[in-house]
């Protein structure tokens, strides 16, 4: 078993359907109901799915990252690799699920062109 799979929290689809029942009994959170949107679901499977960018991040791309044998190239794909897992957290928090909303400004999208090589 990777390190990956061995310290994850949220393994399962019942795992995931625990965390949904325990959030919706919280008010703050099932305000946000509207309509086919269930907020207590859309937070449990956005905190399973950010597990999955977290993880990679610290335990895939990190240590790559500090490794001082990384060529520019490798350096370049590798940063973009991570842009990738950002781009994927702002995903969860703008479009998945509506609580944290209040985090950005209203209009903001996950868009943007990645950086050029030199």
């Amino acid at each position: 078993m990777s390190p990956f799979e061995r310290n994850r929290i949220v393994r399962t689809a019942e795992d995931v359907k625990g965390l949904a029942a325990r959030l919706s009994r919280c008010p703050e959170v099932t305000r946000f109901d509207e309509g086919q949107h269930i907020e207590a679901w859309g937070l449990a499977g956005s905190f399973a799915d950010l597990e999955d960018s977290f993880r990679a991040l610290l335990d895939e791309h990190l240590p790559k990252l500090v490794q001082e044998n990384l060529s520019p190239s490798e350096m370049h794909d590798l940063l973009l690799d991570i842009g990738e897992e950002f781009r994927h957290v702002l995903y969860h928090i703008l479009e998945q699920q509506r609580f944290y909303k209040y985090l950005v400004q209203e209009g903001t999208e996950v868009i943007g062109q990645c950086p050029e090589s030199s």
